[in-house]
């Protein structure tokens, strides 16, 4: 039954990739053009590093799937991807592993195809601290994700309806493993208010996972009889707004949701995202075209990346939150109702110093 759920849940994130998923909220931030704020490309260097972590990029291959035959295929593909590129990667929930031990390999498989890569368990706010331990051991992880998925777990039609415990839980895995641990959302954004609640229950990192990717209220719904959740479809807020909410609370944050080009990276790196990460539309090239494919587009993406990053004067993944930049649309009007002034974005850079070129 959970090997069916996995394939059935791949199958339905295809169909969102393939189809139409609706206004992006990055398409509201805009860089302002300072035709001579550009570096030379061999100064660009794109390391990031927060929370004690050192990625040699700010992008990163973000949880997806496992626990099925077929899953555990597409995880050996990420792996060797990921592995040719050098991007980070995270598995699925391994929820189904704890269920039934004899699908480990479908998550460990990501190991023995990138043995020295950066690679994130990831585990549901119920799991145990030894279940997060397991987590850890089965992959060698070099961190933990801990998801939060309330809105999937209301709609899913065998999905969870307890949620008081899960801070406490969270609390006690943060406390009782040896690696950085990340808290994600799957699709619905983190508040502000919830980064600021993470890092007192002792979290490292925060990754926003917002509105604009991969929807699982769609897939959950699509599992239903009678479809009955389809109003849930637009609920929570997009990876750029969980950003700028959360820009002051002190927490490192990753940006995912929504994330479709290297426009969009260095976006989520402008208002404060210390990577990005992708998970569906890297799903779709990975199953339509192999693991060649997948490759020359993350390649594609870091290439591009850093040419962004030359003309608009960044040398580095941080410098682009010193780059000047206009919020509008849909985004804007959410600024303004949680109180976030969007005008110093507009005039953030440096003065322009022609001694420094």
């Amino acid at each position: 039954m959970i090997a069916d759920r996995k394939d059935n849940h791949v199958r339905l994130a295809l169909e969102q990739q393939r189809g139409h998923i609706g206004h992006n909220e990055f398409e509201d931030l805009s860089f302002v053009h300072h035709a001579l704020a550009g570096i030379d490309r061999s100064d660009v260097n794109l390391a990031t590093r927060f929370a004690g972590i050192e990625w040699p990029v700010p992008l990163y291959i973000n949880a997806m799937t496992g626990g099925s035959t077929k899953t555990g295929v597409i995880n050996r593909d990420l792996a060797i991807a990921a592995r040719e590129t050098g991007v980070p990667i995270a598995t699925g929930s391994m929820s189904a592993y704890f269920k039934d031990p004899s699908s480990a390999h479908t998550f460990q498989v990501m190991r023995h195809e990138n043995p020295d890569g950066f690679i994130m368990a990831n585990i549901n706010a119920t799991a145990s601290v030894e279940d997060a331990r397991r987590a850890v051991d089965l992959l060698q992880a070099n961190a933990l994700q801990i998801h939060l998925n309330t809105i999937q777990e209301t709609v899913m039609p065998e999905g969870d309806r307890s949620y008081a415990s899960w801070p406490s839980r969270i609390e006690e895995i943060a406390l009782g493993v040896d690696v950085p641990v990340i808290v994600k959302e799957v699709g619905f954004g983190l508040s502000r208010q919830t980064v600021v609640t993470l890092q007192e229950l002792g979290v490292h990192v925060a990754d926003v996972g917002g509105r604009g990717g991969t929807n699982f209220a769609r897939i959950e719904n699509g599992r239903r009889e009678g479809a009955d959740y389809a109003y849930l479809n637009n609920w929570g807020q997009s990876a750029p707004a969980c950003l700028l909410d959360a820009q002051d609370s002190g927490m490192p944050l990753l940006a995912s949701g929504g994330v479709r080009n290297p426009l969009d990276v260095a976006r989520a790196l402008a208002v404060g995202g210390a990577a990005a990460g992708v998970s569906g539309g890297f799903l779709r090239t990975l199953l339509d075209g192999g693991v060649s494919a997948l490759v020359a587009q993350i390649n594609t993406w870091l290439d591009h990346l850093a040419a962004l990053m030359t003309a608009l004067g960044a040398r580095t993944p941080s410098d682009l939150m010193h780059c000047d930049l206009l919020v509008q649309g849909t985004l804007r009007a959410f600024c303004l109702d949680r109180g976030i002034d969007t005008r110093q974005l507009a005039t953030r850079s440096r003065p322009f110093n022609p001694a420094a070129h």
